[in-house]
């Protein structure tokens, strides 16, 4: 039961959060997706990013054949995910970061050159080089997201991170003390 209200929530924030639309590629769905594989069934990794996407297509009136392109590419990462995440015994806050840059390189790159050259018959070169700033933003955004869920989602990773967190607020404590006593 945890888990599925884990999950509802977590589409109706990530609709609710896409809807604000930030900036273009601005999303939390792989936030979400990579913590709940970890403790979640494989058909939650594999359904929760294809209706997260496919809900906010169909919430904006643009659902259509990208739809299907985009959830399935998701829900393929997510699957993924469950297969990596699920057979460690521990997972760290890096195992995620590292999920999440190679998700949205493989997210980016199959809906952006591969689709954008089948679908609309652009060059594959042109479609790729004009995917570059689009998927540094969502390199950057998709990291965020798992940083700051990640501890939400992931109980051994929220140790990790107060542990870190910690840290790093008694070295800037410890800074700040030298530098205004000096």
């Amino acid at each position: 039961m945890k888990q599925k209200l884990k999950l509802a929530a977590g589409l109706v924030f990530c609709n609710l959060y896409r809807l604000l639309r930030i900036f273009p590629n601005s999303d939390p769905i792989m936030g979400f997706t990579l913590p709940l594989s970890r403790k979640g069934k494989w058909w939650h990794s594999l359904l929760f990013p294809i209706i997260a996407m496919a809900s906010f297509d169909l919430i904006v009136g643009r659902a259509g054949i990208w739809t299907v392109g985009t959830s399935l590419t998701y829900g393929l990462i997510g699957l993924i995910a469950w297969i990596n995440f699920s057979k460690k015994k521990t997972v760290k806050m890096k195992n995620y970061v590292k999920g999440s840059l190679a998700g949205v390189l493989a997210f980016d790159f199959v809906t952006g050159p591969i689709m954008s050259s089948y679908m609309f018959g652009m060059p594959f070169a042109v479609s790729l080089i004009g995917q570059i700033p689009f998927t540094l933003l969502h390199l950057a955004s998709a990291t965020a997201f798992t940083l700051l869920l990640a501890p939400v989602l992931d109980p051994q990773v929220a140790k990790e991170a107060n542990y870190y967190t910690t840290e790093a607020f008694n070295k800037l404590n410890q800074f700040f003390r030298l530098k205004w006593r000096a």
